[in-house]
């Protein structure tokens, strides 16, 4: 009876030294791991501003009369040159003609007095003509050429007027509303009136401010290599990089924000850029040679801050705090304090692992 006894117990332990084995099996998940990614970085920092186009052209008449029509689509890039507006012109080609006629009789008046002076010069030395006479037609040629520059003046103004008339796009650029509809009239003579406005936005200039600190710290820092781009965020995650040159440096701090004022231009030959956009600016201002980065989506927040779960060398998962700086390559957090380069962290599966948890790591494989 006892030998039966020790059998039964004997077998019972032995099979529940299998469930245990058995339960140990399946609690070591796999997981996925990965080590951080070691590599040289830039460091930013962003700075609220705005773009303005290289140039805003208000487009006036500066004739009276009625508007003919407008000649464009609005919101459209015309090119410098192409009529935008026409007032209409019959009046003022009226005026040219009678411009035109006025300086062709006083240079057929300048002409005869001319003729006449110089007969008057031969007729003196003869006596035939007094010297009342002669200094009367020298005169009259003075008074001849008067009038032939008051013709041209007169000619002048009036094809000036005339070339009012068709109102032109002085630049390349968008153009936006017209402010007059067609058949209304402008009064443009007395004081110039806005039809429209131009943005000449093949370049375009952003406008920021940067602390006094911030500058000098720049300063000693030296030139970033990549001081030539600057990336520019028009909310959310819409970052996108141009070619940018930094061209003016207020030369006072504003003493009311510490602040100093900065203007970079760029190239908008896309047209992509728009007058008037509120951005971010970011700009470099260090490098880190080894910069220690991991997957963003690999990270946790509670309400102690950034969490990551990290495996040591004994498959045990660890919970540890971390803290992050910038974003890289839209996926790629930077970690400056908490992970270690030659470390694992978990990837995926952050709700399936817990801190002393065994698991069976899965290598992914980065780039």
């Amino acid at each position: 009876m006892k030998q039966v006894l020790f059998i039964i117990l004997t077998a019972a332990t032995l099979c529940s030294c299998g469930k245990e084995k058995r339960n140990s099996t399946v609690a070591a998940l796999p997981v996925e791991v990965a080590a951080p990614i070691v590599r040289e970085v830039t460091l930013t920092r962003e700075y609220p501003g705005y773009l303005d186009a290289d140039a805003t052209v208000a487009i006036v008449g500066r004739v009276n009369g009625t508007l003919s029509g407008s000649y464009y689509t609005a919101g459209q890039r015309v090119k410098k040159g192409d009529i935008l507006f026409i007032i209409e012109p019959t009046l003022y080609k009226d005026a040219v003609s009678q411009a035109e006629a006025a300086l062709q009789t006083a240079k057929a008046n300048l002409e005869y007095a001319e003729n006449n002076y110089e007969r008057m010069k031969i007729a003196i030395r003869r006596d035939a003509v007094s010297q009342i006479e002669l200094l009367q037609a020298k005169t009259n040629v003075a008074t001849g050429k008067a009038a032939v520059s008051n013709a041209e003046a007169q000619l002048n103004t009036a094809r000036t007027n005339l070339d009012y008339c068709y109102i032109r796009a002085p630049h390349d650029g968008l153009v936006g509303l017209s402010t007059l509809s067609s058949g209304s009239y402008v009064a443009g003579a007395g004081e110039p009136v806005t039809l429209a406005t131009l943005y000449k936005d093949d370049i375009m200039y952003t406008y920021f401010d940067i602390t006094d600190n911030e500058w000098l710290q720049r300063q000693k820092r030296g030139k970033v290599e990549q001081d030539d781009y600057i990336t520019f965020n028009l909310g959310g995650d819409n970052y996108f990089r141009r070619k940018a040159r930094m061209d003016y440096l207020s030369p006072n701090v504003d003493l009311g924000t510490g602040t100093l004022r900065v203007r970079a231009e760029l190239k908008n030959d896309d047209g992509f850029l728009k007058s008037g956009s509120y951005i971010s600016v970011v700009l470099p201002y260090k490098k880190i040679t080894d910069g220690i980065l991991i997957k963003d989506a690999s990270i946790g927040t509670d309400q102690l801050g950034k969490f990551i779960y990290v495996v040591n060398d004994s498959n045990t998962v660890e919970y540890r705090h971390i803290i992050t700086g910038e974003l890289f390559d839209d996926t790629l957090r930077l970690v400056t304090e908490g992970l270690g380069a030659d470390e694992h962290y978990v990837t995926k599966a952050l709700l399936k692992v817990r801190n002393g948890m065994k698991i069976v790591p899965v290598v992914e494989q980065t780039e």
